[in-house]
């Protein structure tokens, strides 16, 4: 009998990484993917858009995070990874990760179908307004990004 038994509890199930942002809708996150060279299918929700990356393996994730946060400045976002069944969120702000935070409470407040999608009972397929970020060129990306720090500016 082998004293070390974690492996036998490893789970067949991909990875899972998503980055929960407060951007108001799918469109602007799914660009600011764009520009950042981030893989990710992207779905507004009640608390903001979510990205679910299409790369979750090794710390494609934590690029991912970093590129976006320093694409964006001052719009923090929580990293979501779930290997196995452990369930991890960090938060990061400017290109850089931040503090560990309790699933729990990051997922109190949430809508039920960010929930479901982050605990991997329903797939990003299963959702409607999914905006895939290789759907928008970087041309366009720049354009809309551009257009809403205009608007952003006016206000």
């Amino acid at each position: 009998m082998p004293d070390d038994l974690s492996g036998l509890a490893a789970s067949d199930e991909p990875p899972f990484a998503a980055l929960v942002t407060q951007i108001a809708g799918a469109e602007p996150l799914a660009a600011a993917c764009s520009l950042g060279q981030v893989e990710a299918d992207v779905v507004a929700t009640d608390v903001g858009a979510v990205a679910v990356l299409r790369d979750a393996a090794g710390d494609a994730p934590a690029h991912a995070a970093a590129a976006l946060t320093t694409l964006v400045k001052g719009v923090p976002l929580i990293l979501v990874e779930r290997r196995g069944e452990q369930l991890t969120m960090t938060r990061w702000t400017d290109g850089a990760a931040g503090d560990t935070l309790a699933p729990g409470l990051v997922l109190g407040g949430a809508p039920e179908s960010l929930e479901d999608l982050l605990t991997g009972t329903t797939t990003i397929g299963a959702l409607d307004g999914i905006v895939p970020s290789g759907s928008i060129s970087r041309f366009k990306a720049m354009r809309m990004l551009t257009s809403a720090a205009r608007k952003a500016r006016k206000k």
